[in-house]
This record gives C-alpha cells, sequence and structure tokens, in this order.
C-alpha cells in the first residue's frame, strides 16, 4: 500500500425502483446506514460528507444528518448532473488526498419514479425557450444549461454520427445492445426492473428517438447509494477483516468538455470520456486490456456503443465489432453493464456514479452472487452529467 492511496471501506445502495415508502432524505439516509455499517464504522467516525440530490432539497447534506447523526463536520452539497455521485465520491477522495480527513462519506440520492423521461417534464413547446439552430433538434436551451427533454435526441445524434463515421450501426445492433442489459438485469435483484426483454420486443416499443425506443432508454426511478473512504494510514489501523474488504481507488478523475465549435451547440460526451479515461488508465498505471468488468453510462443504447470506443475497450472506430465480438455479454472477455445498467437497473440521477462504483466493488470482493465475474481483480466506473461532466473511477481488489 501507498501512503498517498485512498480506498473503499464500506460501499451501499438501496434497491432501485419505486419507492413510494420514504422521501429522498430517507433513501440517502437507508444507503448511508447501508455503508457505515458495511465498512463496520460509525457516522462518528466520519470527517466529511460529500452529497448530491438534483431534485431534492439545497441542503441535502445536512438534512441528511439530521437523519443518520449530526456531528459538526464539513458537508459538501454537490450538483453535476448525472455526474452528481460521481463527484461526490471526487469531493471526498479529495480531501483525504489533502490531508484534511481520514475518513470520507459520499452519498447521492434521487426520486424520480413516475416523473417522466430522464427526470424532466412534458417537453418544451414554448418558442423563446430553445435555439433556433441545433442538429436534429438535439439543441442547447439559451441558458446553457442542458435540458432534460432534449437528452434523447442529443444521445441519438451521437449514435448516429458515429454509425455516419465508422458505418455498422444499425437499429438491430442497437436493439442487441438493451437485450444484453436487459438480460444481465435479471440476476441483479437490486434493479428496478429484473426482466429479459428480447430484440424483438425493444425494437417494437415506442420510438423515443430514433434510434432509440423506450426499452433502449435508462429507466426512471427513486433510489441512492452511498461510499465510505478511507486514506491508507487509517486502513492500516483498522482490522484485517476490514483491510480485506477494502477496494483500492487507484483512479478517480472529473472532466468537462474541451473547447470546440461543435460543444457549443451539441455537448462533446466522446472528447471528455476519452480524455477521462486517458488520465484515469495513466493514474492507475493500468490498460484497457486490464480491465475485468466496467460500468458505463448506458443512458441510451446509442451512449452505449460510443462508449465502447470512448473508453477505449476497443480501436478507435471499432465499437461494433466490440459488439458483436461478444466481449460485453456477462460470459464474454470484458463484460459491461451486469447489473443491467441504466436501462433496467435503473437511473435515480444523483446516485448513479456511486452506483456503478458499488457494482464493481461487489464483483471485486466476490460478493456479487450468481452475477459474479470471477476472479475479478480490475474494473471501472463510467458517468456522464450532460452540461458536461465525466466521471472515472478505477478500482482494484485489495491485495491481503
Amino acid at each position: 500500500m501507498s501512503s498517498g492511496d485512498v480506498w473503499i471501506l464500506g460501499i451501499a445502495m438501496t434497491k432501485f425502483g419505486k419507492r413510494p415508502d420514504t422521501d429522498v432524505v430517507g433513501l440517502g439516509a437507508e444507503a448511508v446506514r447501508g455503508a457505515l455499517g458495511d465498512a463496520k464504522i460509525s457516522i462518528r467516525d466520519i470527517d466529511v460528507l460529500a452529497s448530491g440530490s438534483l431534485r431534492g432539497p439545497v441542503s441535502f447534506g445536512q438534512l441528511l444528518q439530521k437523519q443518520v447523526g449530526q456531528t459538526g463536520i464539513p458537508v459538501f452539497n454537490v450538483a453535476n448532473a448525472c455526474a452528481t455521485g460521481a463527484t461526490a465520491l471526487r469531493t471526498a477522495v479529495m480531501a483525504i488526498k489533502a490531508g484534511e480527513a481520514d475518513l470520507g462519506l459520499a452519498v447521492g440520492a434521487e426520486k424520480l419514479a413516475g416523473a417522466g423521461l430522464l427526470g424532466g417534464g412534458p417537453a418544451a413547446a414554448v418558442g423563446a425557450v430553445w435555439q433556433p439552430e441545433g442538429r436534429q433538434g438535439a439543441i442547447m436551451p439559451l441558458d446553457g444549461i442542458v435540458s432534460t427533454e432534449n437528452m434523447p435526441g442529443v444521445f441519438a445524434q451521437i449514435g448516429m454520427e458515429y454509425g455516419h463515421r465508422y458505418g455498422g450501426v444499425t437499429f438491430d445492433l442497437l436493439a442487441r445492445i438493451s437485450e444484453k442489459n436487459h438480460w444481465h438485469s435479471t440476476l441483479n435483484p437490486l434493479a428496478a426492473y429484473s426482466k429479459a426483454i428480447s430484440k424483438e420486443e425493444i425494437m417494437n416499443d415506442v420510438m423515443i428517438a430514433y434510434p432509440n425506443t423506450r426499452p433502449m432508454c435508462s429507466a426512471n426511478c427513486d433510489g441512492a447509494a452511498a461510499a465510505v473512504v478511507v486514506s491508507d494510514a487509517k486502513l492500516r489501523a483498522l482490522s484485517s477483516a476490514q483491510r480485506r474488504r477494502a477496494v483500492k481507488i487507484s483512479a478517480s478523475v472529473l472532466t468537462s468538455d474541451p473547447y470546440q465549435p461543435g460543444c457549443q451547440v451539441l455537448p462533446d460526451v466522446n472528447t471528455l470520456t476519452r480524455q477521462a479515461a486517458q488520465t484515469a488508465y495513466e493514474k492507475a498505471g493500468v490498460e484497457p486490456g486490464d480491465l475485468d468488468l466496467v460500468e458505463l453510462h448506458d443512458c441510451f443504447a446509442t451512449a452505449e456503443l460510443v462508449h465502447y470506443d470512448n473508453l477505449m475497450l476497443c480501436p478507435v472506430g471499432g465499437a461494433v465489432d466490440f459488439f458483436e465480438s461478444g466481449a460485453p455479454l456477462r460470459t464474454g472477455r470484458l463484460p459491461v453493464n451486469v447489473s443491467g445498467g441504466l436501462q433496467s437497473k435503473g437511473h435515480p440521477i444523483a446516485a448513479t456514479g456511486i452506483a456503478n462504483v458499488w457494482e464493481i466493488c461487489t464483483h471485486l470482493r466476490g460478493e456479487a452472487g450468481p452475477r459474479q465475474i470471477q476472479d475479478a481483480k480490475v474494473g471501472l466506473a463510467h458517468v456522464i452529467g450532460l452540461g458536461s461532466a465525466c466521471g472515472v473511477h478505477i478500482l482494484e481488489r485489495a491485495a491481503v
């Protein structure tokens, strides 16, 4: 163990789905209690809290403390679109790296069931809301914030552009990507939907934004996830059982769009993901070929396809061949979204970044049950927050 290492000591996610029994603070508290219990520590041991809930109260972290313990520690309430959970985790990691804390807590929670596609309301119809220019309707609102209503168009365009550039992207192919994720979800008891859906059913469902039908889109739901992170020095002082289950955060990276003319109209999810991945691989000292599994941000089937390439899981332009090889299946060479992904596991926006990390940790600990990727040692969790933000975490099994 290097003195600068940061570890996940405990992590938990709630059951995703419709949770009318509790509010967003209650969901966050459930995840926090789960993570603290997993870490075998108390809230009194935590030095810093980073939290986020996009549709929840501004002071989400402070309200959360009223449920789990008010100890006077600093609270950072963060918001970074769908990357909010990953940003909270990155904030806790940075506090430890800076020597400000030995134990940090990151949490994201959201109530989205019944909120409309991707948490948005009815599609905007007032002309003054939208810019008059854009590509296939995938445009940026005048206030500079990407609205939930136009995300289907954004990611439809991204997939179509990839197909135009490299070829091979068909409606059938994208339906099979979604079919894979729905199949994976049947082994995940915490997923919002644990039901296999055939390619034919997917293709014949409601078209949202061509080529993505409804099952190819991320599932709105309620849920929360939380993680306890610990410094290397503090981990050494803990029990052998705690050390044995700790998961090393080999890289924690957050990026935003670099300037280019095109991203002023259509967010560039490709460049910021590729840059985050490249930085993460360098920091972790690993290569894409070293990964045993990946949880990536499949908010739409088209997004999963392009992120095979952006995360360098295949050669440039090789995303179609990568999928056709069978590599991203649970039984393949490099399983992708074994949890069922956002399309089945669900996408309670602020929770997703930590939930993706939870899935990787569960496999690295050998605790994933029937969906376990055998002998998994290294995994990557990725999330995109349109606006733009990209979080990439590379995680490694403890060598003890």
